[in-house]
């Protein structure tokens, strides 16, 4: 069992930043796959970024690349998500999700059996 707890979120002005902590209660660091989504009200939940093969790999959707990263602190079982230049598009519920013994990440939901309470993220023009 994988508990995961989010932090980070917020209110910012167009133009802003935030970072983003998804605390794992433990994984396997190498083996585990990890992703951000969020849920704008009355949209589907969508992946925003994966990290996946120890942080060797990344994806990243489109409309976030060049202005959000992922990585993850290992001795702190901490995946992060620096977000810059945030946009008002980008307010949303943002969850973390964790699928252990993974050997692909991505943004297919049914991928992954843990997921977060998520933490709002609201952004203004």
């Amino acid at each position: 069992q994988v508990q995961l707890v989010e932090s980070g979120g917020g209110s910012v002005q167009a133009g802003g930043s935030l970072r983003l902590a998804c605390v794992a209660s433990s994984y396997g660091y190498y083996s585990t796959c990890m992703a951000w989504f969020r849920q704008a009200p009355g949209k589907e939940r969508e992946g925003v970024a994966s990290i996946w093969r120890g942080g060797l790999e990344t994806s990243y959707v489109d409309s976030v690349k060049g202005r959000f990263t992922i990585s993850q602190d290992f001795a702190k079982n901490t995946m992060y998500l620096q977000m810059n230049n945030l946009q008002p598009e980008d307010t949303a519920m943002y969850y973390c999700a964790a699928q252990p013994e993974c050997l692909t990440g991505g943004f297919s939901r049914a991928l992954y059996s843990y997921w977060g309470q998520g933490t709002q993220v609201t952004v203004s023009s």
